[in-house]
């Protein structure tokens, strides 16, 4: 399971199985270019290994992170943050070939902007926001209907008044987003 440091700071998230029998957790890794992750982030408390990723460079901040129990991982910088497609072929040559990603808007739209998403599963509640919210992903350059990132809708189905909405990101389509 994916993350970044933003959603750490902003929402300590525990990025533990609920709500149904298991035995184990999935792997957390933790996308935190500067190492800024709390070490009383309450994923290092949790059962299951936790992986911080940062910049070459920066590991040599980890000492405290390491203590707590985190795997310090340092790849390649891309645009002052981790390279994704080095993060993403990392965990391809550690036979991780399925991430789930629960990130805020940067991580997301970094993801989608570079390719890197096969399907979303996306929960869309009953409420609007208006313009100054908070949108899914940051695509900075795409500000006009022409640019969009289309969709393959593959599911949808009601989750109590929500709605889950399972979707591929169309490549064949004429877009500026890619």
């Amino acid at each position: 399971m994916i993350t970044g440091v933003e959603t750490v700071l902003a929402d300590d998230p525990a990025l533990t199985v609920r709500h149904v029998e298991t035995e184990a957790n999935p792997a957390r890794l933790v996308v935190d270019s500067r190492l800024r992750t709390p070490v009383t982030a309450r994923l290092l408390t949790e059962p299951g290994a936790t992986t911080i990723v940062c910049i070459e460079g920066q590991q040599f901040a980890a000492g405290d992170l390491e203590q707590a129990g985190a795997r310090v991982l340092a790849l390649p910088e891309a645009r002052g943050r981790v390279s994704l497609p080095a993060l993403m072929a990392r965990l391809g040559a550690d036979e991780i070939n399925e991430v789930l990603v629960e990130a805020g808007a940067t991580l997301t739209g970094a993801l989608l902007e570079q390719g890197l998403v096969d399907e979303l599963i996306l929960y869309v509640g009953p409420c609007l926001l208006g313009s100054a919210g908070r949108g899914m992903a940051e695509l900075p350059g795409v500000t006009e209907m022409s640019q969009r990132l289309a969709l393959d809708i593959l599911a949808v189905q009601p989750v109590g008044r929500d709605w889950r909405i399972t979707a591929r990101p169309d490549r064949t389509a004429e877009t500026g987003a890619h």
